[in-house]
């Protein structure tokens, strides 16, 4: 199946948006390759660009994370994935002047005001009643837990489904569910 310049476009911005994308521009070709690969089976059967745009978001996502994997870039830790560039901590035979370093505070988002940490607190506070009452609404479909173990503990879908003991693929799809429930209900 060939893609359409209108979907190569699509999946060309989704990569460039990618939060891991800046340096590591050197290996877009891998990225876009790797995301096509993934997709092309799927992309025929998908009409709704509604329905496309998420898609494709999680399957280059997971290319990206997978090229940065075997290229040696990124590595799994518990709390999620880290570059692996080796720091180089000077020896004791190095000295390091620190005195012309400046420190820019103007880049760090602190609310401005008390109302943006209530607004903040109250969202978040809303959230997780919301997977509460998912969760107590359908308690065979262990939302809470799975959510708790995915995005407290950041393990991943292949590590929570060997723990429950559910396919991978259930996992994914009740994640999914949720957080469409989730955002079901703040719309």
């Amino acid at each position: 199946m060939d893609l359409t310049q209108e979907k190569i476009d699509l999946i060309s911005k989704i990569i460039k948006n990618d939060r891991k994308y800046p340096n590591n521009e050197d290996l877009y070709d891998d990225f876009f390759n790797e995301t096509c690969k993934r997709s092309v089976a799927i992309l025929g059967t998908i009409e709704s660009e509604t329905t496309l745009e998420p898609y494709l978001k999680r399957v280059a996502t997971t290319a990206i994370i997978n090229v940065l994997k075997d290229s040696g870039r990124l590595r799994r830790t518990k709390s999620g994935y880290m570059s692996t560039k080796e720091v180089v901590m000077p020896t004791t035979e190095d000295t390091v002047d620190y005195s012309s370093v400046v420190i820019d505070y103007a880049s760090i988002k602190i609310p401005e005001t008390p109302e943006e940490v209530v607004i903040q607190k109250e969202i978040l506070q809303f959230v997780a009643k919301t997977i509460r009452q998912i969760d107590n609404n359908e308690p065979d479909k262990d939302y809470l837990h799975i959510y708790t173990l995915r995005y407290d503990k950041g393990m991943t879908q292949k590590e929570i489904s060997e723990e429950l003991g559910i396919s991978q693929g259930e996992i994914s799809k009740r994640l999914y569910t949720l957080m469409d429930k989730v955002k079901n209900t703040i719309e």
